[in-house]
């Protein structure tokens, strides 16, 4: 099972708390991860202001998590979302590639929002 299929028992229920909104830096992103017997699903968050975007932690080239050693998902200036594995560059609003070994591809969303000062799925 990959962590990019929306049938994983491991991605959390709509309506999941996260983590309090302002865990988060602005602009900054954290990831999450979540285990249901062999299944895994991580994603993660990237907060502007008191807006959030969420995908699956997933290159949509190679497979593998976004965020390298570092444990970064955002470049230097945190202007754009970077794979760590092979340094695609990714537009923070929509995940669609902007520099990279593919074209056409983009990150898979996970649906987030704000609510009550808190970051949760759905």
């Amino acid at each position: 099972m990959s962590r990019t299929d929306p049938t994983n028992p491991a991605r959390p229920a709509s309506g999941t708390v996260l983590c309090p909104l302002d865990e988060i830096a602005s602009p900054g992103a954290r990831g999450f991860r979540f285990r249901a017997g062999d299944a895994v699903f991580a994603g993660f968050v990237v907060r502007r202001g008191q807006d959030v975007v969420g995908y699956v932690d997933s290159c949509p080239h190679a497979g593998w998590p976004l965020a390298g050693p570092n444990g970064r998902f955002l470049t230097r200036e945190n202007d754009l979302i970077l794979c760590g594995g092979h340094a695609a560059l990714f537009r923070i609003e929509d995940g669609a590639m902007v520099a990279g070994p593919c074209q056409n591809v983009a990150l898979t969303p996970w649906p987030v929002r704000v609510a009550d000062g808190a970051v949760v799925t759905g």
